[in-house]
Order: C-alpha cells, then structure tokens, then sequence
C-alpha cells in the first residue's frame, strides 16, 4: 500500500544534523505519503543536501531554533497548502514509517483529531534511563491534561487538519517540550486524541543531539511553567497558601518556645518571615494569573 486514502497526506520531518539517517527516513517515508517535508534545523552537515536528493521538499532554518519552531514551520506550510492529514516523524530513524498508515487510520477513520505513536512492548528497545525520564514527563503532562498521558514525548503523531488548525496557534515554545505541550493544548481545546502502539528503534543510534540529562529538564521545566501557567491557582496560588500555613505554624511555634523559655530563636523566626513572604508572593501571582487572561478575553 503506498497511499492511505484519496485525502492528501504530507509527512514533516524535523531535524537537525542527521546526514547519517535522513535519507533512508525520507525514501521510506515518502511510500506512504503524498509529499515529504523536511524541517533543516540550522544543520552544519549535509542533511538539507540529501533529503533533496531522496525527494523531500526542504525548508530551512538559518540557525537552530529548536523542535517546537521546526514543528511550527511544517504545521503552518502543510495548513498553506492545504494537506488533510499531517505526520510528524523525527528524522534519526528510529521510527519506523511503515507504521504511518496505523497512524493516519486512527484520525482518518476513526473520529479522532490525533494519533499518538505509543512505544510500548520489547520492540521499543527503549534504555531504562530513557524509560525513567519518560514516565517523569508523561505523569506531569498528565497533570496538564486532566488524565493519564502514555507517551508525552513520542514524535511519531498524526493530525487531522482540523487538530492542526486549532493547535498552531497555541504553541510557544521552540524546544522539545513541543510534544507535551500539543497534548496540554490538545486538552484544552477539546480535540479527541488516541493512542497507537508503534515500535521504536535504539540500539545502535545516537538519537539525542543534547546530554540527556539536560535536555529532560529543560523539557520538564518548560512543561511545568505551561501547566503552571493554564493553572494558576493550584500550581502557583495552592503551593503558596500552604507556604503561608507552615510560617504561620513556625512562627507560633518560635513564639510560644520565646515565652516558655526566654530565648528567642532568631533562626526560626527569619524562616517564619521568608515563607510568608514567599507563600504570599506565590498567592498573588497564582490570582493575578488566573484573573488577567479571563479579563482580556472579556475586552475582546
């Protein structure tokens, strides 16, 4: 089968030095597609040269701007040319695009907005670190979500047009933290997304092009900042309330050993004093933020 249906299909790529990979990913890739598009990242090798060379049309950025802002580049040209159904596969190969057509049927027939890959069982081939930090993102993305997210970070999505539409313009940031925050905005507005069991391939491939560690935390904090930015009130305001609770108890507590012994413990007292300050600091900001955006869409 080289084509999953009549609609028009584009597959975008995103990618960044992957001269090694991107070819075979884009030969592979385009047997299920109508078009491949590959998002060069501000590579330094030859990756816009052989992606051209295996068909894919190239777009590239002049410097690195990060995953989101390569992801932004492909969503808006597939909505400029008016492709029904978008593929979102990383370029280091260790997709599979065989499975494209397991992905598109599940928004094409199925009445779903987006189909995630969910790399689940021993084909995966997925290090236990990787697995450790995986589950640290998926259980926060959850808390961004209202539920249990499987697989927060896999890049191996398809999207009907009408998921595409409503999430461009609600994505900010440019690095890897795109695909949790597709997910946090998928949710909000409503769009219906499903799983889809995909294999995933490690052994053998360099597939990070930063230090593991930072690039999970740079991603967990970025995610933390955006649910903590849709939430307000308990992920900024309900922490400071309880900051306040526990200065309040330690101040009590400083005070009464004052008057049953006569020495005063400045130590306590200072920490009383700084979690108050920060835990009402914390309540205003968690108000201010929940107020504001509901007052500018009241002006609009």
């Amino acid at each position: 089968m080289r084509r999953t249906s009549q609609k028009r299909t584009i597959a975008v790529i995103p990618c960044c030095n992957e001269e090694s990979t991107i070819g075979s990913v884009v030969l592979k890739t385009k047997r299920f597609v109508n078009q491949v598009l590959v998002i060069d990242d501000g590579s330094s090798d030859e990756t816009k040269k052989i992606a051209k060379a295996a068909g894919a049309i190239v777009i590239s950025h002049r410097k690195n701007k990060g995953k989101g802002a390569a992801i932004r580049t492909g969503f808006q040209y597939a909505l400029e040319n008016d492709f029904d159904y978008v593929v979102t596969i990383d370029g280091d190969g260790q997709h599979n695009p065989v499975e494209i057509p397991d992905l598109l049927s599940n928004v094409m027939n199925n009445g779903n907005d987006i189909s995630i890959g969910f790399r689940v069982g021993d084909s995966t081939e997925m290090p236990m670190w990787r697995r450790v930090g995986k589950r640290v993102l998926d259980y926060t993305t959850s808390m961004g979500t209202g539920g249990f997210v499987t697989d927060s970070q896999c890049g191996f999505r398809a999207f009907s047009k009408k998921a595409v539409e409503s999430i461009v313009p609600t994505l900010k940031g440019n690095s890897f933290s795109v695909e949790s925050e597709q997910l946090i905005n998928a949710h909000e507005l409503g769009l219906k997304v499903i799983n889809t069991n995909v294999s995933c391939k490690y052994n053998d491939l360099d597939t990070s092009t930063k230090n593991p560690a930072s690039h999970g935390l740079s991603v967990l904090g970025y995610v933390i900042w955006v649910i903590a930015e849709k939430r307000p009130l308990l992920f900024i305001s309900a922490p400071g309330f309880a900051l306040v609770a526990i200065g309040i108890l330690l101040g009590i507590y400083t005070f009464q050993f004052s008057i049953q012994n006569s020495v005063f413990l400045s130590a306590y007292a200072f920490m009383a004093n700084i979690l108050l300050v920060i835990g009402a600091f914390a309540i205003l900001i968690g108000l201010v933020l929940h107020v504001i955006p509901r007052f500018i869409k009241k002006l609009r």
